[in-house]
């Protein structure tokens, strides 16, 4: 398939990374040279610098037999007009853009904006992507990451491995024979910066960020067998007042159970905003950092402080106050992948990586019909699959232990109709079941190989 990506930044990078490693025919432009030549010298892709937005410079990355386009620079009306030039001049089938303004959000979602007068199929909005992924946090503030697959009947859980973990130093075998009815797998384990996928008989050690594939009837039960205490959420801290402190503090207002939310917003016009859009949320004109603040939104009672600024160092120290503060589970919000190992010395509980979920959001949607999620775990260091098994994949009608998967892969659910079962050497892989793949990058090309799940999209 031939793809181009406009916007050569992290997310287009990463989003090439992925499609030139499954062998598709990819053109990156860029306005920044720079940019260009760095993909083009560590990716298989071509590579055009330009203004996307051109006809002259589409033309030149191949827009005329063009089957996708992918606009994701940093300007929502260069992707917009970039889409439209893909479409009127070049009759670019399908057009995926990344949006972040809420006007024009709340415009094409109200279908103000016709396909015939804006012809994007997709829009994806980093900001409603990430308020998304901190509720989701917020649901498991035990775990440091999570992820819903499976219609939501299995969670992907990010666990860190601390000294009262009951099951520290016990071989992964052992688990099975331990929980027989458990229905959790482990499926990755991070160690001293390096991520895994374990053997049966690697042990879990303390310091191990570990991901764990679970039923959601079992994640209760998974938290405490990991040494984790669930806890009610019942009173939240936002730091940040932006479109995504917005979205999240809207979405935990319309929950049937409430939750006692305040914010706190720097900017004063964005504190207005906020405070006029929300009902029951109290709105805090300050800064984060002010511990006498801090100390008037009730940080020491909150259950949870999620700091959500666009400023990572901000969101960090924030964190590491209102720890100190007495706040017991603290998210923040990280768009440098390399201040990531600096959360546990911290003691930040979670982080979210906007760049992650964007890469997540766009490639659910550009991955053939059958494959039906895929979230990219870490720093796009490994990715979980879910995709239905067709008749023409090599794994139908094979049980697990025959399957010659890479050693960088491990199945962590299957599902078989409305049953979701923890996958065992024994079992049998039909057609037309649903199947959860954990793989390291590397090995993502030989799964969707195994899958028959690359081989034309949308």
């Amino acid at each position: 398939m031939k793809v181009i990506i406009c916007g050569a930044g992290q997310v287009g990078w990463q989003i090439a990374r992925h499609l030139s490693g499954e062998r598709n025919d990819v053109t990156v432009v860029d306005s920044n040279p720079d940019l260009v030549r760095r993909a083009t010298d560590s990716l298989d892709v071509q590579g055009i610098a330009g203004f996307a937005s051109y006809p002259d410079v589409l033309a030149r990355a191949g827009a005329e037999d063009a089957e996708m386009i992918i606009a994701a620079t940093h300007s929502d009306e260069v992707n917009m007009v970039t889409c439209q030039i893909a479409h009127s001049v070049f009759g670019v089938n399908r057009k995926i853009a990344r949006l972040r303004s809420q006007s024009y959000l709340e415009a094409i979602y109200s279908d103000l904006y016709r396909r015939d007068h804006m012809p994007i199929d997709v829009v994806i909005s980093p900001e409603r992507e990430v308020a998304s992924a901190a509720l989701q946090r917020l649901s498991a503030p035990a775990a440091f990451d999570t992820e819903v697959f499976m219609d939501g009947k299995a969670h992907l859980l990010g666990i860190t491995i601390e000294e009262e973990c009951p099951v520290v130093n016990t071989p992964l075998r052992q688990l099975t024979d331990l929980f027989s009815t458990l229905r959790a797998t482990v499926v990755g384990v991070r160690r001293e910066g390096s991520l895994f996928a374990p053997e049966a008989k690697d042990q879990l050690f303390v310091g191990d960020d570990c991901y764990v594939f679970c039923h959601v009837a079992d994640i209760a039960r998974t938290m405490e067998i990991f040494g984790k205490k669930q806890s009610k959420q019942e009173r939240v801290v936002l730091v940040g007042g932006g479109n995504v402190g917005l979205a999240v503090a809207q979405a935990l207002e319309q929950r049937v159970k409430r939750v006692r939310t305040k914010v706190i917003e720097k900017s004063r016009h964005c504190a207005e905003r906020a405070a006029e859009a929300l009902e029951r949320t109290i709105v805090l004109n300050g800064d984060g950092l002010d511990s006498g603040l801090l100390a008037e939104a009730g940080i020491a009672r909150a259950d949870a402080m999620l700091a959500i600024t666009d400023d990572d160092k901000t969101n960090m120290l924030a964190c590491v106050r209102a720890k100190s503060e007495g706040c017991p589970y603290v998210i923040a919000l990280i768009n440098d992948p390399t201040l990531v190992p600096l959360m546990g010395p911290l003691g930040i509980d979670a982080y979210i990586n906007p760049r992650a979920t964007t890469v997540s959001s766009i490639l659910r949607h550009i991955r053939h019909g059958r494959v039906r999620a895929v979230y990219s775990v870490g720093d796009a260091e490994a990715e979980v699959i879910e995709a239905e098994v067709l008749s023409t994949s090599p794994l139908a009608g094979s049980r697990i232990a025959d399957i010659e998967f890479p050693e960088g892969v491990l199945v962590g659910a299957v599902r078989k109709g409305d049953k979701i079962i923890r996958p065992m050497g024994s079992t049998r892989i039909d057609e037309g079941d649903i199947i959860a793949i954990f793989a390291l990058a590397e090995d993502v090309p030989e799964v969707e190989r195994l899958m028959q799940v690359s081989i034309d999209f949308f």
